[in-house]
């Protein structure tokens, strides 16, 4: 699962070309006669459809009418089949897909490039230089085939526009983007900063309900995802707002119609703080580090970017783009919980800290 235009019908296709030895079923849930084939949820009808495969692969898995059912069908009543579900939209593949298949499955998750990807072909001189563009148009595939600043903000700008909201729009009856926008505007402006639900509501003109809704549906779709307040021991810790990232700066930029170069920008320590926030999660995510993340911020305005729990031990972590500002620890952080480690991550030590 991830968002669109991450790469996974690429992915697969390489997966079939170079690891895939067995014979295989490659369906597309988007085509009509496939989607007729899976009315019928009968044994009869799904063993006929494999024969004696025992690989089956579907792509835009969810627009298939109740697949969690005809999967768990299929894996229940054929025996040694396995199956590949492909999907841009979480909250069909897990709402459909998730409880039917409760203990037969595994989830995957694709994000836009990590820094870690990166590292894999360009050494360290060619990841310092493209940081700027990293922080700027951000890391959709897609945008390694374009040289020009033009052509990178004309495909961002497309992505929006055609792609990105494509399963919100299809979901429940929505049919006007234009709210959805001006939502993820209010929230790209608001990046490190805790949101009102109830001010973005006054602002587009729907209710704190509304707006929560969309923004759980954009974060089931990859767009954006929360940090909550963290609070275990003070009674001035803040817990009840939360603060929204984007999983890719370029979404971002694209959102607030901003591409200038860094020399140009108000707005540096925002995107450096979604950047390498957004980076960090990919990051435990691809190595399997399970961890609760969260920000920390007191009544007296005392905060940190971010709060990791693992294992039973906290984890904070403040990040600043200007190497030159000295940052100490929070009093209240200290003296409430002593046994934390504290670090600050910068320009000479992220790389370390995301890879």
């Amino acid at each position: 699962m991830g968002a669109r235009r991450t790469g996974k019908t690429f992915f697969i296709k390489e997966l079939i070309e170079n690891y895939i030895t067995e014979p295989y079923i490659l369906l597309n849930g988007e085509d009509m006669a496939v989607a007729e084939i899976f009315k019928i949820r009968t044994v009869e009808n799904f063993k006929a459809l494999v024969g004696s495969k025992k690989l089956l692969i579907i792509d835009e898995a969810q627009k298939l009418p109740e697949i969690g059912r005809a999967l768990k069908l299929m894996i229940d009543t054929i025996e040694g089949l396995k199956i590949i579900a492909i999907g841009s939209s979480v909250f069909d593949l897990s709402n459909k897909l998730g409880e039917p298949l409760t203990g037969r499955k595994w989830d995957y998750y694709m994000y836009p490039f990590s820094q870690s990807e990166y590292s894999l072909t360009e050494n360290l001189i060619e990841t310092k230089s493209r940081l700027e563009q990293r922080l700027i148009f951000g890391s959709y595939p897609e945008l390694l085939q374009y040289k020009s600043s033009n052509e990178k903000a004309s495909y961002l700008n497309e992505l929006i526009n055609s792609y990105l909201f494509r399963d919100i729009l299809e979901y429940d009856g929505i049919r006007n983007s234009d709210k959805i926008l001006h939502i993820l505007t209010l929230i790209a402006f608001q990046i490190g900063k805790e949101v009102s639900l109830e001010e973005i509501g006054r602002k587009v003109g729907i209710s704190r309900n509304t707006v929560e809704k969309y923004l759980d549906l954009l974060s089931k779709v990859f767009v954006i995802f929360k940090l909550r307040g963290f609070s275990r021991n003070l009674r001035n810790e803040i817990t009840k707002t939360s603060r929204w990232f984007f999983y890719d700066n370029g979404i971002r930029n694209a959102l607030i119609s901003n591409f200038n170069s860094l020399t140009l920008r108000n707005d540096i320590g925002e995107l450096w703080e979604n950047y390498l926030i957004s980076e960090r999660i990919k990051y435990q995510y691809n190595n399997n580090i399970f961890v609760n993340n969260y920000f920390w911020r007191t009544y007296q305005q005392q905060e940190i970017d971010l709060i990791e729990e693992k294992d039973g031990k906290l984890y904070a972590y403040e990040i600043k783009w200007n190497l030159h500002k000295k940052v100490k620890i929070p009093k209240s952080w200290k003296n409430a919980y002593p046994d934390s480690e504290f670090t600050v991550i910068n320009r000479d030590n992220y790389l370390e800290w995301i890879t």
